[in-house]
Order: structure tokens, then sequence, then C-alpha cells
């Protein structure tokens, strides 16, 4: 009888000693991360500020074939959240407590277990580096109870080192998930119409097909610049007018051009000059996407013109209006590009 007693001692003491041990133990913990991805801040952060974009690259989707989630009317924003149910994976929720746009975001996450809730903040920063390059860090910090930290210590990893490899991952999927959506484009050919024409300032140069970006690039915003300082109003989107376009030779005179209401008379030393153009009978085709698939568009826009027994006006130079671009515009999928060739 004694030695069952004494047993039961030991075991109480035991029992207390490793509830005393557990409850020393520091239950802090923080996991980070971080992946320089080339694209815009704006862009990724609009990414991660959406929750129904997770399912497309959260590193758990791979881990559970049962993940359901489940949405409320608000997913993006301060106040958003989600939530979401696994019988492999458990239950929880996210929502969004705090965020400064481009820049930082603080969220707050829930997970319920069999041992009840455990709530931990998550936190993302975007730093913009070497021009479209942003470097995405995303975190989660928090405490865990007692419970958590008695299961942990009979684990051969800690919460963290566990966390680590998937908050890589998820990294790794952001950075492929937001390439993706960045190549997306499309080409639709809007018909024959008549584009109304009227007064713009432009600037003109000659140039090898290859830096025609980087000239246009330099050169808009020169034009811009000469109408703000003149007081001139601008009365519609970019554009570029092609003069000539010699593909075979690699070479292009081309003007960017800014529309102005009046016709404007320039100094002679002016690089920034005035023109008009007519009212003219065109076929307008439009890209959504990266202007990387301008030459598709222009050649589907050609093809158009054959297919359909019309002819090129080749005393008109065809043009392209920039109805959105990177400045109105993070993800170049959703870039605008109206291309404009007039006809007989």
């Amino acid at each position: 009888m004694k030695i069952i007693k004494y047993l039961f001692f030991l075991l109480l003491l035991i029992i207390i000693g490793g509830a005393v041990y557990i409850a020393t133990i520091n239950g802090e913990y923080q996991v980070e991360e971080s992946r320089v991805i080339d694209a815009p801040d704006e862009l990724l952060f609009n990414t991660i500020n959406e929750y129904k974009t997770w399912d497309k690259w959260g590193p758990w989707m791979d881990e559970s074939d049962d993940l359901i989630m489940e949405y409320p009317e608000n997913t993006s924003g301060q106040g958003a959240s989600y939530s979401w149910k696994s019988e492999t994976q458990g239950d929880g929720r996210m929502k969004t407590e705090k965020i400064a746009p481009f820049s930082s975001i603080d969220q707050k996450i829930t997970f319920i277990t069999p041992m009840g809730e455990s709530v931990s903040d998550v936190y993302w920063k975007f730093e913009k580096i070497e021009g479209k390059k942003t470097k995405v860090t995303w975190g989660m910090k928090g405490e865990q109870s007692f419970m958590e930290k008695a299961f942990w210590t009979t684990q051969d990893s800690t919460l963290s080192q566990m966390l680590r490899p998937m908050y890589k991952r998820g990294l790794e999927k952001l950075d492929t998930y937001s390439k993706e959506e960045m190549k997306k484009y499309s080409v639709h050919v809007d018909g024959v119409t008549e584009h109304g024409g009227g007064f713009y300032m432009y600037s003109a140069t000659a140039s090898s097909i290859a830096v025609i970006p980087e000239k246009m690039s330099q050169m808009i915003p020169a034009v811009n610049a000469y109408m703000r300082e003149n007081n001139l109003a601008q009365t519609g989107m970019p554009f570029t007018i092609y003069n000539e376009y010699n593909e075979d030779q690699g070479t292009a005179i081309f003007s960017t051009a800014i529309p102005t209401r009046d016709k404007v008379v320039t100094p002679k030393e002016s690089t920034v000059l005035c023109d008009f153009l007519p009212r003219q009978k065109v076929v307008k085709t439009t890209l959504k996407g990266d202007y990387v698939n301008l030459k598709e568009a222009w050649e589907t826009a050609y093809k158009y013109i054959a297919d359909n027994s019309l002819e090129a006006d080749a005393t008109s130079a065809a043009f392209e209006v920039y109805r959105a671009g990177p400045g109105l515009a993070p993800n170049p999928a959703d870039w605008i590009t109206e291309i404009y060739v007039p006809i007989k």
C-alpha cells in the first residue's frame, strides 16, 4: 500500500515539475520569410489585400483536399475577413486589422483547435526596389498558451520551424501567381468606326524600333510638362503616331502626343509642337494587356482589314492611344491600348 502511495506522490511530483517546466517556457514565437518578386508593390499589395485571391497561392491548399473557404461581403481592406473549415487542418478565420496602402497589411488569424482558440498577429511588408521589383515580407507572431506549449514539447520541431517552409512556399507561389496574372491579355477588333481627331501637342523623333518604348518614356513626360508650364488643357489620353514604320530595316519615325483643345503656336526653338489630326474613318483594335503584346494587336488589326476587303489609307499615319497604362493600373494585364488604322 505504501508503495502505491509513494508512486502516486512520485507521479504527482513529475506532473507538477512538468507543469512548472512548461510554464517557464517562453511561449512567444515569430516566423518571417521574405522574397523579392518582379512585380509592382501596388499589384502585390492589392493581391494580398483581397482574400478571394488567397486560394490561388496559399501554401495550405497543397496540403488539404477538404479545405472549404467561406467569404463574407467584405473581402478586401480594413475590416475584411474570411474563414475556412477542414477536417484535416482544422477550422479558422482571418481578419484585416490595418492597412497602409502599398506598404503594409496587419491581420489577425484565429485557429480553432481541440485545445481552444489560438490567436496570432500576421503582418505583410512591401518594399519597392529596383524599378518594378518588390521585397515582400510575410510574418506571424504570437504567444502560445500552456496547452500549446505542452503540445510542442512533444514534437520534433518548434512551431516556427514547422511554419517557416510553408511561408517560404507561399511566397514562391505568390511570385508565380503574380507573374501569370501580369501575362494575361486579350486583343479585340472593334471594327470600322470614325475617329474625331483634333489638335494635339507632340514631340517627334526617329529611332530603331527596339528603343521606341525607352524613347516614349522620355518624350510623353516632356510633352506633358510643356503643357503644364504653358497652362494648355489636356483633352484626351496620350497617343503615339507612327509616321513611318519600316520593320525590315528596324527603324521608325514617330510622334508622342497629347490632345489639346485649341491650336497652339509654339516658339521656333521649341521641341514640342502643335498639329491637327483630321476626323477620319478607321479600324479600331483594342489590346488589354502588356505592351509586349502590341505587335500581335497590330497584326490582328491589319489581318482584319485584309480579311474584310478594306484598304489602309497610306496617306494617313496609324496611331495608338493609351487609355490605361502604368500610371493608372499597376497590373500590366489591365493596361488598355487602342489601335487606329486609317482606311479609305
